[in-house]
């Protein structure tokens, strides 16, 4: 017999919450096989096996919060497995397992219903007729899995009583779900960096001209030669860094009395996953140039979707970009990513007429952005000044082929 155990996962990680079984009890596993994904507040991870056999039994459901260490499952070995599958089945047919109050009539297909007997047990406290329950078993077997999921659909058909939410209407359709882990935690770091830092937001506009006509003007030219496109998240990292090192204090980070003044350049990009917003961090990226960048932001964007991003994509970070203009945002207030003090928000392109000279007015294509910063160390100034900068860099883009 084998325990499988929550692995190790990272010196900051030390629980998890199961997300799904890939593998349900009974079923039949080779060493390698994935049986499991934990998800924590930073990434998901999948389990595997480190044994072949049969998996015995499931100690932790899905959402169920698990320790690192803690053993959350068993598997059968060589001869014990075979055992098992014999005594699974004799013991699911049993008559002297049916406390059900079913009628008489019912019990035959009730006994031949083949079932584990965790599902027959959770099957008589939900008062779920096994005959009813959908299983996508090879073998027909229904599992505590299948059980729970039709006690869900059950659950959401009918209408939330008082008990199930105090802010609900008893005759009003509503579901009530509970926040994923990493929303959770996401919550929660939002709420502890506005108790712990002193945020302050200063606003520019920038004249996205000369940048659009670079790309307009290279974009065909730039995908041949590097397989990537030129998007705008190259210029404004090119300008954040430059600007960071104009301004170093917004690249540093408040450790008790002292402050961390950090000489490299880890610029986290905020995406929207179907988890939540992650924030994946392009390393070193004073030493990248544009397509290095964009190639680093698109994979890291991509696993981001795909649910497989690893710890090493969103350790670190020194400063942070979030585009709320790919969503129609005109204008915002962003958070601080802790412990960083500094992130920057782009914003929705609008033409906007705009006074050139004291004589002319011309339609430009106009960007809002917002800097939120930590004033504990930060100063007006400085925020200002770095904005200003960031103006400057991509409003003239040929500064930034001087200064990056």
């Amino acid at each position: 017999m084998a325990e499988v155990k929550v692995p190790e996962l990272a010196e900051s990680i030390t629980e998890g919450t199961i997300s799904e079984w890939l593998k349900k009890a009974g079923d039949s596993v080779e060493k390698g096989d994935y049986l499991l994904e934990l998800e924590t507040d930073k990434v998901n991870v999948e389990i595997i096996a480190e044994h072949s056999g049969t998996l015995e039994s499931i100690k932790k459901e899905a959402g169920d919060i698990v320790q690192v260490g803690e053993t959350i499952a068993v598997i059968v070995q060589g001869k014990a497995a075979a055992s098992y599958h014999k005594e699974e089945i004799k013991e699911s047919l049993s008559p002297s397992k049916q406390e059900e109050p079913i009628k008489q009539g019912d019990l035959f297909q009730m006994e031949a219903v083949l079932a584990t007997p965790a599902a027959r047990k959770l099957a008589r406290e939900k008062g779920i007729n096994l005959c009813q329950v959908e299983t996508d078993d090879r073998i027909g077997r229904v599992n505590k899995q299948d059980v729970k999921k039709t006690s869900k659909q059950a659950e959401k058909r009918r209408v939330p009583t008082f008990e199930q939410s105090s802010q609900i209407a008893c005759d009003k359709p509503a579901e009530v779900m509970k926040m994923s882990r990493r929303r959770q935690t996401i919550a929660k770091r939002l709420v502890d960096v506005q108790h712990t830092a002193a945020i302050l937001t200063t606003f520019n506009e920038v004249d996205m001209t000369a940048v659009m006509k670079v790309r307009k003007k290279r974009k065909e030219e730039f995908q041949k030669a590097y397989d990537v496109k030129l998007g705008f998240m190259s210029f404004f990292t090119k300008a954040v860094i430059s600007a960071l090192k104009t301004y170093p204090l917004l690249n540093a980070e408040v450790q008790g009395d002292h402050l961390l003044l950090k000489k490299y350049y880890d610029i986290g990009i905020a995406v929207s996953a179907p988890d939540g917003l992650v924030v994946p961090v392009v390393k070193n990226a004073e030493r990248l140039n544009f397509a290095e960048i964009e190639r680093e932001i698109m994979n890291l964007a991509m696993k981001a979707r795909q649910a497989k991003l690893g710890l090493a994509d969103l350790q670190g970070g020194t400063f942070t970009i979030t585009n709320g203009g790919t969503f129609g945002s005109l204008l915002s207030t962003p958070i601080l990513n802790a412990p960083q003090v500094g992130i920057l928000g782009m914003h929705s392109i609008q033409y906007r007429p705009v006074a050139v000279d004291t004589e002319r007015i011309e339609i430009r294509p106009m960007m809002y952005i917002a800097l939120s910063y930590d004033h504990r160390i930060v100063d007006g100034r400085e925020a200002v000044g770095f904005l200003v900068k960031v103006k400057e860099l991509l409003e003239d883009p040929e500064k930034l082929l001087l200064e990056g």
